[in-house]
């Protein structure tokens, strides 16, 4: 079978997945936020609004119409606009109000994925590299506290200790100096990656371990083969493939931690909207939020499975057949 229609197998694949999970997500973000009790026009215009002034704003923004009726035109903007409406407080559109957070919120996430590769890989190599030594117990034990800690806790550890006693770091917000946005970032990056760090260094650790003992490992040491070439270019592309399969599925915890810990470092990305909008009621805003990060995770997933096929050809050839 050619690598074109290979490619397209799996396209049409990844699509039939996809399409329900999206569709899921449209119905469950349109239906389950209105269930919340309050009224958004009542919100907006405060509690000393008159009846007329609420009910005209109930038309103004579409909220007298039928349910099935709004969801049609929600799905259809959707569809066309890739935008779920205007939002009910600025009026600005959601679209527009989430690519101009997007940027620091894709940073962070992008940083924690950095950081969590860069604390992962040696660890779990120094751990499997001598099997229950001092450092294998330590790399058990230490990552496994973190695992009883909120990410919120770890990112409140975080500003004491690096940025308000030692100062390495700002408290919060987001410089605008060079390379300040950076620096400004690394520490609620680096939150959300310890989150994600204690099961991705087990689960290495146990797959290099299983790798290790593999006859392909004897057979490559008997031709004299270096020993640092062996674990870097065979044991750990071997055992990384279930670990990278793990962090694919992680990849909503590491998006909706982004957002819970931007709250933490007051980072002015797509978290602090989606909690603003949620305080006044901004449908529109949530739902977009909601969508625009479904979209991401699926994305990550889509990514982290193409990798998988090209670190592990025994998958392309499964998706092949």
């Amino acid at each position: 079978m050619s690598s074109v229609r290979r490619i397209g197998l799996a396209t049409l694949r990844t699509l039939g997945t996809v399409l329900p999970v999206m569709l899921g997500v449209v119905v469950g973000v349109f239906f389950l936020l209105r269930l919340v009790p309050g009224d958004p026009a009542q919100m907006i215009l405060g509690e000393r609004a008159t009846p007329q002034a609420v009910a005209e704003l109930h038309e103004k923004l579409g909220l007298d119409l039928p349910l099935w009726q709004q969801f049609g035109d929600f799905v259809g903007r959707l569809l066309t606009q890739g935008d779920t409406g205007p939002s009910l407080v600025s009026g600005t559109s959601t679209r527009d109000l989430i690519l101009e957070r997007a940027p620091l919120s894709l940073g962070i996430v992008a940083l924690a994925l950095l950081f969590a590769v860069l604390i992962t890989v040696p660890l779990a190599l120094a751990a499997a590299r001598r099997p229950n030594g001092p450092i294998d117990h330590a790399v058990r034990v230490i990552p496994a506290i973190g695992l009883g800690m909120p990410m919120f806790w770890i990112g409140l550890l975080l500003i004491i200790v690096f940025a308000v006693h030692l100062g390495w770091f700002p408290v919060g917000g987001v410089g605008t100096g060079a390379g300040e946005p950076i620096r400004s970032l690394i520490l609620p990056a680096l939150a959300v990656s310890l989150s994600l760090v204690p099961p991705l260094i087990r689960s290495l650790r146990a797959q290099l371990l299983e790798v290790v003992t593999a006859d392909f490992v004897t057979t490559l040491r008997a031709a004299r083969v270096p020993e640092l070439r062996i674990w870097t270019r065979h044991i750990l592309r071997g055992g990384a493939l279930p670990t990278l399969a793990l962090l694919s599925v992680n990849a909503a915890t590491l998006i909706g931690g982004t957002l819970v810990i931007e709250k933490v470092f007051a980072i002015n990305g797509i978290g602090m909207l989606l909690f603003t909008s949620i305080g006044s009621r901004d449908f529109p805003v949530v739902q977009g939020i909601a969508l625009y990060c479904a979209v991401l995770v699926v994305l990550v997933g889509i990514a982290a499975d193409a990798l998988l096929g090209i670190l592990d050809p025994r998958l392309r050839r499964g998706s092949a057949r």
